[in-house]
């Protein structure tokens, strides 16, 4: 079992930052890879970036390539998502999450976080 808390979301004006958390702890996280995803009000939750926990190898969803960053911190069982440029339709509920395979669908994700909210003002 791996338990997954996001934390550090918050309001914030257009064009500024977030840093958000996922701290994990239960089964070392190995070979997985750790995922952010986001669900705004009325959508599905998309796919927002992905790092491997060993590898530190990322991706990003073109819709936040060059204003988010994402890391991990090995020592901390931490995966930061750093946020910049923020923009009203990144509003949403975050979510981290974990696979055994390199992915960018939810339903493949092992476990879940329960969300932190971002929401972004005009």
């Amino acid at each position: 079992q791996v338990q997954l808390v996001e934390s550090g979301g918050g309001l914030v004006q257009a064009g500024g930052s977030l840093r958000l958390s996922c701290a994990a702890s239960g089964r070392t996280l190995g070979s997985y890879i750790v995922a952010w995803f986001r669900q705004a009000p009325g959508k599905d939750r998309e796919f927002v970036s992905r790092i491997g926990w060993s590898t530190g190898i990322t991706y990003y969803a073109d819709s936040v390539k060059g204003r988010f960053t994402i890391s991990r911190d090995n020592a901390k069982n931490t995966v930061y998502l750093q946020m910049n440029s923020l923009k009203p339709e990144d509003t949403a509920v975050y979510y981290c999450a974990t696979a055994s395979v390199n992915t960018v669908v939810a339903g493949l994700m092992h476990y879940w976080g329960k969300g932190t909210l971002v929401n972004v003002s005009s």
